[in-house]
């Protein structure tokens, strides 16, 4: 199986294309002035170039579907629909937490993985994660949630590692809080990779082209301004009538 990985879904960028489990070729940005929208898909192109591969030869394509920007999700997402309704492939989406998660592996089978991205305003993306012999299993769905109320969340936890590039804003007042064995990944584990997310996504179920959404797990700002200013009107559409 020839896989396309796509992760857009915070500031890195990583592609990968992979043959079953094994990596064919990979890259992964984390420039600022990279623009996601104007970097894919040449991207795509020249990675499918440098192994001799047509975009007709890939057989799924896998995409991280949040949480994280609105942006990155959005510009990944629609790229990863577009080439799956065009080209006739399967499309499957991976949880952005799950990637970073993946690769950690913990010496001591009771230790819990936590990726995280800041959500700002003491607020956080993250999810609860453990390696198990048949592989990653989440033990806390990813969710958008206080920073307080994962630290709640841990207490029943003896051994945490916490994982992502913005975890490190967090682990003082997590260490404080859960008194239990707490530490940082290692460096190499805080940005993601396409290759973990293909992996991933090799063994995910395919999702419907026209039905699959990013998992923003929060609202828009436009969400929440219409919720304020309509809340007689929740079942009404999101357009104004004319």
């Amino acid at each position: 199986m020839i896989i396309l990985a796509i992760d857009t879904s915070n500031r890195p960028l990583s592609v990968a294309v992979l043959q079953d489990t094994q990596l064919l070729a990979t890259a992964t940005f984390n420039y600022r002035q990279k623009d996601h929208s104007t970097t894919l898909l040449p991207l795509i192109a020249d990675l499918l170039k440098q192994v001799d591969l047509q975009p007709s030869q890939i057989d799924r394509i896998v995409v991280a579907q949040g949480p994280g920007s609105y942006t990155g999700l959005r510009i990944g997402v629609t790229a990863a629909k577009t080439l799956a309704f065009v080209l006739k492939k399967e499309l499957v989406g991976v949880s952005s937490l799950a990637v970073l998660a993946a690769p950690v592996q913990p010496e001591n089978d009771e230790t819990v993985i936590v990726p995280m991205f800041d959500a700002r305003r003491e607020c956080v993306f993250a999810g609860i994660y453990q390696q198990k012999n048949e592989g990653l299993v989440s033990l806390l769905a990813d969710q958008h949630l206080a920073l307080t109320k994962l630290i709640a969340a841990l207490k029943k936890y003896s051994k945490i590692i916490l994982v992502g590039q913005d975890a490190i804003l967090f682990n003082q007042q997590i260490q404080e809080n859960v008194h239990a064995e707490v530490v940082l990944a290692n460096k190499v584990f805080d940005y993601p990779q396409a290759y973990q997310l293909g992996l991933l996504g090799r063994i995910t179920n395919p999702v419907g082209i026209h039905d699959f959404v990013p998992h923003y797990l929060r609202l828009t700002q436009a969400e929440k301004y219409w919720l304020d200013h309509h809340q007689e009107k929740l079942n009404e559409p999101l357009v104004e009538k004319f």
